[in-house]
């Protein structure tokens, strides 16, 4: 048998790429890692870029950490539990801005980890920065990522955690927002739909409470209702209402709202004649329905300013930690309620 012998054609390099450029490869290196320190022409930039694009080179990350003495990368816990097209948007613009601050973004899923012990994993990876999303992380997680060589750590939650930077996110806002709402409208005797797929109850918890405390000292009670993500679960909830004598329900977010609005409407239920429905998140979706879906209009942080304060803590990892209250909140009244 006739052996055939198979080319591979050699990794570019950055000296590769200076000698088709015509510069030296300091050049090289401040034109494709953005450095600003340096001086280079548009002409010049623009040679290398060629240059790099026509070799297929591409910078080694692993190397221009070492030259930097810590990554660019950021990484990302994927959530534990399920997002919707509001977070989706956000992270989104978060990963878009951080990119354009040459920094890299991965999500990391640490299946069957939390707190602490997913700190450990996280570490592993040498980010530079970590956004950890929700609760569970302490001061002990975020002292070992730091001893890891993560110069920040920055969390998304309810409460800080020491050490870290933290975007608090206080969804009894949306909760109160909802529940004063529905009193104005007149209804006095309020569901609130408490999601039962798991993890959720650090959102709907806080959103109940937001809801009784609009309510506390007034005449108005609140039933809280179980309910699944599914149409058999949706249809049983609607078909024991005429028992429980609700005028109103805020329904934990736009996607439970619709799902519960349809299965009532199947029941004869008038909305909002009989019931007045209130979700959250302001979604395309809602605006569609018939009639449209009231909604408590959320306003969660810029992923760009995010992305600018994970930026100067990388600059200076020995500043104070900074804390923010970003999560706003408002009602969008439409016909449903």
């Amino acid at each position: 048998m006739r052996s055939v012998m198979v080319q591979i054609p050699n990794t570019p390099t950055s000296a590769d790429v200076a000698r088709l450029a015509g510069v030296s490869r300091a050049t090289v290196s401040y034109v494709l890692n953005n450095t600003s320190a340096v001086r280079i022409s548009d002409a010049t930039r623009r040679r290398v870029h060629e240059a790099a694009r026509e070799l297929g080179y591409v910078p080694h990350a692993a190397a221009r950490s070492l030259r930097a003495g810590h990554s660019r990368t950021v990484l990302m816990p994927a959530p534990a539990i399920p997002v919707g097209p509001l977070y989706s948007g956000f992270l989104n613009e978060l990963q878009w801005a951080l990119g354009r601050l040459d920094y890299t973004v991965v999500q990391y899923g640490s299946v069957g980890l939390q707190g602490d012990e997913a700190a450990r994993a996280w570490a592993e990876l040498r980010p530079v920065a970590v956004l950890v999303p929700g609760t569970g992380l302490g001061p002990q997680g975020v002292a070992l990522l730091k001893r890891s060589g993560a110069r920040a750590v920055v969390t998304l939650g309810p409460a800080r955690v020491d050490g870290a930077h933290a975007l608090l996110m206080d969804h009894d806002t949306v909760g109160h927002c909802a529940g004063v709402h529905l009193y104005q409208r007149g209804r006095r005797r309020i569901g609130v739909v408490m999601p039962e797929e798991p993890g959720l109850d650090v959102y709907a918890r806080p959103r109940l409470a937001g809801v009784r405390e609009a309510l506390h000292g007034t005449d108005a009670g609140v039933t809280e209702l179980p309910l699944g993500y599914t149409e058999e679960s949706a249809a049983e909830l609607a078909a024991r209402w005429p028992r429980l004598g609700l005028d109103g329900v805020f329904a934990y977010n736009d996607e439970y709202a619709m799902l519960l609005m349809r299965a009532l409407q199947d029941e004869g239920v008038r909305i909002p004649e009989d019931v007045a429905v209130i979700g959250a998140d302001d979604l395309m979706l809602g605006r569609l329905l018939r009639p449209r879906l009231s909604t408590v209009h959320i306003d969660l942080p810029s992923g760009r300013d995010l992305a600018g304060l994970v930026d100067r803590a990388v600059r200076d990892p020995g500043g104070e930690p900074e804390v923010h209250t970003v999560l706003g909140a408002s009602v969008i009244r439409r016909e449903s309620s």
